[in-house]
């Protein structure tokens, strides 16, 4: 089991993550969501940000399926606006969230990567920081940046 400290850590570390992907999502607003560069229409923002939710889903279902009950993976032809993004990235966090919680107090049975929960949590946020940054790198090419502080801020994780 994880050592209270260092458990608290791992789960600010996880919301923190979460909060980047929620700040941005709110920077873009819905008049971003649907750009790309793409001829048909994939990669953009929003369907990045539903792929996150998405993965998070998945990697709960086979986890720990109790804990993926009442989540509700996003189809790429739904309408992904705004409300509908926040609203999954939220809770699907808070569910990631007990995840990690659960398994380091024994509650639950670990089942992911063989290396270790914080391991597991660890490819997540990689993971989601690799769509971040397709998600920023789409937005640039097609015109829309967002502001300087809003491209710091991201970086900042003891402020956000």
């Amino acid at each position: 089991m994880l050592e209270t400290k260092w458990l608290e850590q791992l789960i600010e570390t996880w919301y923190t993550n979460n909060r980047i992907n929620l700040f941005l999502l709110e920077k873009i607003g819905e008049e971003g969501l649907d750009l790309s560069i793409s001829k048909r229409g994939g990669g953009t923002p929003a369907k990045q940000l539903a792929h996150i939710h998405n993965m998070r889903c998945d990697k709960l279902n086979k986890w720990h399926p109790a804990l993926a009950e009442g989540l509700r993976k996003l189809s790429m032809s739904d309408r992904l606006g705004k409300a509908l993004l926040t609203d999954c990235l939220t809770v699907s966090g808070e569910h990631i969230a007990e995840f990690i919680g659960r398994c380091a107090h024994g509650d639950i049975e670990y089942r992911g990567f063989k290396k270790g929960l914080v391991t597991s949590i660890s490819y997540l946020i990689a993971h989601e920081s690799h769509h971040r940054g397709n998600l920023l790198l789409n937005l640039k090419l097609c015109g829309f940046e967002l502001d300087k502080a809003a491209q710091y801020a991201i970086w900042n994780w003891d402020n956000m």
